[in-house]
């Protein structure tokens, strides 16, 4: 994949952050974008090499709809004052920026190799959640590469079976996560605060 901008490792990796306030007026191509995702998904890492990540990558009205759905089953399963204070302007945020990716977890995948290996089978769970994570990591600093602001959201298990139905998902498909992005138009909602990292890390026969 060309890379087009001479953005390190290391700076993609510092400059990594949630922005909520996004806008859908962005320059970088779907074609770019939905070439970041497949990238991602072939080339991160997951145990026993299972390749059990999915995504569906929603672009513009498409991505509104999801938001839709998603404030549909959050204004019936949630009481009217949480609703209204937190997950309707929330809602609303998100779905003003340009796209969603919906990452998602293949159950016939993990499977497989629990019978190629049985004593993995309580481990497998956890393991699925560390190979979701570092795929949504490595997309998530590649968009910010490109400029995109970027935020990750967690909308399970109220959005899953909508989602589902609307974009035919396979039934062993396990949604994770919903990552939104989009032209960063405000500021950090939170500001990125770092406790002491000689708190955090212990080094030994240096």
């Amino acid at each position: 994949m060309a890379a087009s901008t001479t953005t390190t490792l290391l700076d993609a990796i510092k400059g990594r952050g949630s922005l909520h306030v996004l806008s859908d007026d962005i320059t970088v191509s779907d074609a770019r974008i939905q070439e970041i995702v497949k990238e991602g998904i072939l080339h991160a890492p997951s145990a026993f090499n299972c390749q059990a990540g999915r995504a569906v990558v929603l672009f513009k009205e498409e991505h509104k709809k999801f938001w839709d759905l998603a404030y549909d089953a959050a204004k019936a399963s949630v009481p009217p004052p949480a609703f209204e204070k937190a997950f309707e302007p929330r809602i609303k945020m998100f779905r003003a920026a340009y796209g969603t990716i919906l990452f998602y977890e293949s159950q016939n995948a993990l499977d497989k190799i629990v019978e190629k290996v049985p004593m993995v089978k309580g481990a497998m769970p956890q393991w699925s959640e560390h190979s979701t994570g570092m795929l949504q990591y490595a997309i998530w600093m590649m968009l910010c590469a490109e400029g995109l602001g970027v935020n990750l959201q967690h909308y399970s298990p109220m959005a899953d079976a909508p989602a589902a139905k609307q974009w035919d998902i396979p039934a062993d498909w396990s949604l994770k996560a919903q990552m939104v992005f989009g032209k960063p138009a405000g500021p950090r909602i939170m500001a990125k605060e770092f406790e002491p990292v000689e708190a955090r890390l212990k080094v030994y026969g240096a």
